[in-house]
């Protein structure tokens, strides 16, 4: 394996993950669009903690989820100590970090880390279905809903009020919206453009 090496000539982890993985946890938690992670086999250490920063994970039944980090000395990196503790609390999030144990798809379901299960057979008709729903939808919408949610961990009750207000006026401007209101009353499927 060749690491970046420090002046004394020892690993430099910390330079790989400002390269290479920073950038591109920073890039999928402030996508625009709705992140879909489709696991269908093992999401161990940073591959765990880059698909926990995608909007959705879906997983076969066969996948499971590891913080593997702890087996060889290290500690959970690509954003793991702060997406996981946000998902299963601190408590849970540090004895998955400890343990390093495998978390099973319907377990990962059970406690929030994945939000659907499909059988192995069906998984990647059922998550290119969910994937192409997002793509039909109001992508207006769920990005104002993505900064909605993103907002409400460092709001207070009336802060986050006020996000909702300020979007909400903003949503009900958009095409997507009066088209949404047109179908409704014309009880057909919305047409979105996504603006």
């Amino acid at each position: 394996m060749d690491l970046p090496r420090d002046a004394d000539g020892k690993p430099d982890l910390g330079e790989a993950l400002e390269r290479d993985y920073h950038p591109l946890v920073e890039r999928i938690h402030g996508f625009p669009k709705v992140t879909i992670a489709a696991l269908n086999g093992p999401a161990v250490g940073a591959s765990m903690n880059i698909a926990l920063a995608c909007d959705i994970v879906v997983a076969a039944r066969s996948a499971y989820l590891q913080e593997a980090f702890a087996r060889i000395a290290l500690i959970p990196d690509a954003g793991g100590t702060w997406i996981l503790p946000r998902i299963v609390g601190s408590k849970r999030a540090l004895a998955l970090m400890l343990t390093a144990e495998q978390v099973p798809a319907e377990e990962a379901e059970k406690i929030g880390l994945v939000y659907k299960v499909f059988d192995d057979a069906s998984f990647m008709a059922e998550a290119m279905a969910l994937a192409k729903r997002f793509a039909a939808g109001p992508g207006g919408a769920y990005r104002m809903m993505k900064e909605a949610v993103r907002a409400s961990g460092f709001n207070d009750l009336p802060a986050q009020l006020a996000v909702e207000r300020d979007l909400q006026r903003e949503a009900g401007r958009s095409s997507d919206f009066m088209e949404g209101v047109a179908a409704f009353r014309e009880k057909r499927p919305p047409r979105f453009k996504g603006s």
